[in-house]
């Protein structure tokens, strides 16, 4: 088939679409308690963690480790979703997920930096760029 794509053992081509109706439906389900239609909603958005993922245009061998992190911000958003807001579901979840492949992928590396470092870092970068710009020769 060639629209088979198998990321962390699931073959893509085989994942459940559902109606508008139907999302709604098993939402009401997963917010009730219902742990096998937490898992069916889990497998029936994966779709969006893969749609997700194609933004990014990644270089990465790892898209496994990518994907598994989009998971993640679906699990959290499908236990943080308030139904009474009336949003459709999907407009909450994609930054969700988003912004736990942007924390792998920030976070991802051999050694483990702080994100305080990080960003004095960017702090430090930036006013060298200024400092540069303004006096016209590289500053140090």
């Amino acid at each position: 088939m060639a629209n088979k794509v198998v990321i962390c053992g699931v073959d893509t081509s085989t994942l459940p679409k559902l109606s508008e109706k139907e999302t709604t439906e098993l939402l009401l389900k997963v917010k009730s308690g219902d742990e096998q239609a937490r898992e069916d909603f889990i497998v029936a958005n994966f779709r969006l963690v893969l749609s997700v993922i194609k933004r990014f245009r990644l270089k990465t061998n790892n898209l496994d480790d990518v994907f598994q992190a989009g998971s993640i911000g679906l699990i959290k958003s499908i236990d943080n979703f308030d139904t009474s807001f009336n949003v459709k579901f999907s407009t909450y979840a994609v930054p969700m997920i988003i912004g736990e492949i942007k924390r792998f992928l920030r976070d991802d590396g051999i050694i483990k930096i702080s994100r305080s470092i990080k960003e004095t870092a960017v702090k430090v970068k930036a006013s060298e760029e200024k400092l540069s710009a303004q006096s016209g020769h590289k500053a140090t």
